[in-house]
């Protein structure tokens, strides 16, 4: 049997059309929610030292109002302000078997004292250019672990997100990481 290739193409179009009409449009909610996937650690054969790590989460939002623009730099986003950062991480060692903050310092030989250091950051912006304003995706962010100054190897960091509403996501925490020194 010898079909005629117009009615093979329509009988094509037909199906994809059922097909595409099959598909569910994913909708989140507006606030930014985030899910911890891993924590990769990466190890310096020539130092001998477990240096850095890449944490990795998921994230979702309804609106698709993540990110920062380079010039966003006015209240509430001014660098002195509660907002500067739209990725907040703080980091952890296990003393005692308690987590405890604590902040990482870096000696700066110039005034001779030391500078706290912040693995904070600001992503640009993630906004979808047109349609669908529901967005997923996944952070990888390559931390510096190797606290020179510390004398305790397990370690942990706790995460969220802020999107341009100032909506906060939920917080999340890596499992206990051991460094290998």
């Amino acid at each position: 049997m010898n079909l005629n290739p117009k009615i093979l193409f329509i009988l094509f179009l037909l199906v994809s059309l059922e097909f595409l009409s099959c598909s569910k449009i994913e909708s989140f909610p507006e606030i930014p929610a985030i899910k911890y996937e891993n924590f990769l650690l990466e190890y310096n054969t020539v130092t001998g030292i477990t240096e850095r790590g890449v944490f990795i989460f998921s994230y979702t939002d309804g609106n698709g109002d993540l990110g920062l623009r380079a010039n966003d730099t006015f209240p509430p986003y001014n660098r002195q302000g509660d907002y500067y950062y739209n990725l907040i991480i703080n980091y952890f060692e296990q003393k005692n078997g308690v987590f405890v903050e604590v902040p990482l310092l870096s000696y700066n030989s110039e005034t001779q004292t030391y500078d706290t250091l912040t693995f904070n950051a600001r992503f640009p912006v993630l906004t979808p250019v047109s349609g669908n304003k529901n967005i997923k995706g996944m952070f990888h962010d390559t931390l510096f672990i190797y606290n020179p100054i510390s004398d305790f190897d397990t370690i942990k960091f706790t995460a969220f997100i802020i999107d341009r509403a100032l909506n906060k996501s939920n917080v999340i925490e890596t499992p206990p990481i051991v460094r290998i020194k």
